[in-house]
């Protein structure tokens, strides 16, 4: 009995232990839960939740005249998450219910696979409980406002599981032209404008709270900020889409014609320094050309254009007149040991005018005037590139401007041959733009304007800030020296090298060509690289435009000189340009205006075109239904009539009477790559309407 007592006794003791721990733990659980909750929750927050920057909107970047240069579009990368109560509440009846016909959407939306691909795939992932699936990355916001309307989907993101992560892309619909001087919107290297404004189009990021979940990866707590982001500003550049694609094009065409290496051209507005052009193309490994580097802003030894700068300086300190007679020589001069040459038109000649040696770019008479005139006193020749602000930067509103590159006296390269292999565009380096400015100014009758490309910051459509022209120095140098060297740059282009090139012209053009030998790296010159350009403006009694055109040539080039690799280039920008604007102007005859009675058609987002109905007064009548959707418009009289739009995914929409804005969004949101040519509408497409498009695709688009 004694021994079955002792053994109950420990039992009852050791059950009562138990009672007594388990009442203890359930006793710390509910305090726990109940007293310090709160706090272990935050902590626990505080381990999976952090506070993340949310990138805001980018800026947009116009053209002058209202062509979105480059823009932020919305990508979404698409998750799903098994794990959610409601999609495996009743043995997952919300999901086995809903997986094929929301199979049967994705691949109707998709068409990479077939709707029992997607079903095997989500079956798979919801038996694994992913809890960060990745169902698609990459797609558009039109592709992500479908997908939230499929089944399961449609019930919201804390029943369906479905996460979107959104981030935005840099995009510039015009692909090539004027890549270089829009730049690009890389994190870590911006350039171009993107660059120079980035301050104002990144505008301010937001600050959202996020979980981490499986992978590392985060999902926000809620659709709500801490910080709402702020949408960039948008810039408006003096950029004209139709002058910088005939520049490009005129430059392209003579590049892959002379197997060039680079060049650039630029369109300058002669009045107010607006760039109206920049086109940089360089030679790529694979033998194409594309806008890789700014060779405008970039100095270079400038060869014969650089004559103007002598020419201005002894005249103005009248050195020297036009009709004063210098020894050319018969195009050699030897000098300090070392020879100046001429090309071929002065072999025969001896002695002419100051004026002939310019118009003919005779290096041995600007050499020989040069050391007359400032030999004694180089530092007088100096002064007046300081003068004319070749010594320095021109202040273009672009980051990366290099500072020319001027020997002085009292510098160790400095010798006897500097000064007058200088007076022809050797022993000195500026850049193509700082050379088209110089060249403005003359056409500007002396008045030197700072060239810039951006006019104006708008938000939301509102101006804000606009960038008027600025003048850089009223008078360069005397009214006597502008007239005599605008008379000498006219008689390049009638009697002189770029004669051929102007030859039944119907505008007289002033300007002057230029042919240096560059050098090559560690080889020097013996690969006998030649740099061609031409530096002009047009029409020489009233001008508007000012245009440079620099080229450097393949090794060995035959075809190497300026009036004919550059000169050409020039010829074609400027005729277009005077058909299309000047001639245009100067022929317009004025009439009374009449009440417009023609009728007008556009397609768009509804949205968007209910919105300026509604601006302008216009009365319409709608038999739309979705705010959403795309619609036509026709009217007459002003009287305006909304019809639905029908877009099949799998067949080519018709794009006529769209904006570029709303073509490229609709073409690329169903897959196809957008080539675009002109401006405007769109007047015609290269695959034609209702045929079977695939993703990928390539479509060419002319606006009228």
């Amino acid at each position: 009995m004694d021994v079955k007592r002792d053994i109950l006794w420990r039992v009852y003791l050791s059950y009562l232990l138990v009672v007594v721990v388990c009442i203890t733990i359930f006793g710390k659980a509910v305090y726990i839960q109940q007293v310090e909750g709160a706090k272990w929750r935050s902590m626990s927050d505080s381990l999976h939740q952090k506070l993340d920057e949310i990138e805001a909107e980018r800026g947009t970047i116009y053209s002058e005249d209202g062509q979105m240069l480059s823009t932020s579009i919305p990508q979404f990368d698409i998750y799903i998450d098994f794990r959610v109560e409601s999609l495996r509440q009743k043995n997952g009846q919300l999901f086995r219910s809903g997986v094929d016909s929301l199979s049967e959407c994705l691949a109707n939306l998709f068409k990479d696979q077939t709707a029992g691909q997607y079903k095997a795939m989500l079956q798979q992932a919801y038996k694994d409980e992913e809890g960060y699936f990745p169902l698609k990355k990459k797609i558009s916001f039109r592709e992500y406002e479908q997908l939230r309307t499929f089944p399961i989907f449609k019930l919201g993101r804390y029943k369906s599981g479905l996460i979107a992560n959104e981030k935005t892309i840099r995009l510039n619909p015009y692909q090539m032209l004027a890549f270089r001087t829009i730049g690009l919107a890389r994190d870590s290297n911006k350039v171009g404008l993107e660059m120079a404004y980035d301050s104002l189009l990144r505008g301010r990021n937001g600050k959202q709270f996020v979980r981490r979940i499986a992978g590392g990866a985060t999902v926000p707590v809620d659709d709500t900020y801490e910080i709402e982001p702020e949408t960039g500003k948008d810039i408006v550049s003096t950029i004209d889409v139709f002058i910088q694609d005939v520049t490009e094009n005129a430059l392209m065409k003579m590049m892959v014609q002379n197997e060039a290496q680079s060049g650039c051209a630029m369109v300058m507005e002669t009045k107010t320094g607006k760039i109206k052009a920049i086109a940089n193309l360089g030679k790529t490994p694979n033998g194409n050309y594309w806008e890789n580097y700014n060779y405008a802003i970039t100095p270079t030894e400038p060869g014969s254009t650089f004559k103007l700068v002598t020419m201005l300086s002894l005249l103005e300190d009248k050195k020297i007149s036009l009709n004063q007679i210098v020894d050319v020589e018969h195009g050699v001069w030897k000098t300090a040991g070392q020879t100046v040459r001429d090309d071929d038109d002065t072999r025969n000649i001896t002695t002419i005018s100051v004026k002939k040696a310019f118009e003919v770019s005779s290096n041995v008479g600007m050499a020989k005037i040069a050391t007359m005139g400032y030999a004694a006193n180089p530092q007088q020749y100096l002064r007046h590139l300081k003068k004319l602000r070749i010594d320095t930067l021109t202040g273009i509103d672009l980051v990366g401007e290099k500072r020319p590159v001027i020997i002085r006296p009292g510098s160790k390269l400095w010798g006897p041959t500097t000064l007058p292999w200088m007076a022809f565009g050797y022993n000195v380096q500026v850049s193509p733009l700082q050379t088209l400015t110089l060249y403005n100014a003359i056409a500007n009758n002396g008045k030197m304007m700072r060239p810039y490309l951006v006019s104006a910051v708008k938000e939301e459509g509102v101006l804000i800030r606009q960038f008027d022209p600025v003048v850089v120095d009223e008078k360069i140098c005397s009214d006597q020296t502008v007239r005599q060297a605008q008379e000498l740059l006219e008689g390049v282009c009638i009697e002189g090298t770029a004669r051929k090139v102007f030859v039944n012209s119907p505008y007289k053009v002033a300007g002057k060509t230029g042919t240096a030998l560059v050098a090559n790296g560690n080889r020097g010159y013996a690969d006998q690289i030649f740099q061609s350009s031409f530096v002009g403006y047009f029409p020489a009694d009233a001008p508007q435009y000012t245009i440079a055109v620099i080229i450097v040539n393949k090794p060995h080039a035959v075809n190497h000189f300026g009036a004919s690799v550059a000169g050409p280039v020039f010829k074609e920008v400027a005729d277009r340009l005077y058909s299309t604007y000047i001639r245009a102007v100067n022929t317009q005859v004025a009439q009374a205006p009449k009440k417009d009675s023609s009728s007008f058609a556009y397609t768009g987002s509804k949205r968007d075109i209910a919105f300026i109905n509604r601006k302008m007064g216009l009365p319409y009548a709608d038999s739309t239904t979705r705010n959403d959707e795309w619609i036509n418009m026709n009217g007459k009289n002003a009287f305006v009539s909304l019809s639905k739009k029908t877009v099949d995914n799998g067949k080519m929409p018709l794009l006529k009477g769209m904006g570029l804005k709303d073509a490229v969004y609709l073409c690329e949101n169903m897959g196809l790559k957008v080539s675009v040519k002109g401006r405007g509408k769109v007047a015609a497409q290269s695959i034609l309407p209702g045929q079977l498009i695939a993703r990928g695709q390539l479509v060419s688009v002319e606006l009228n």
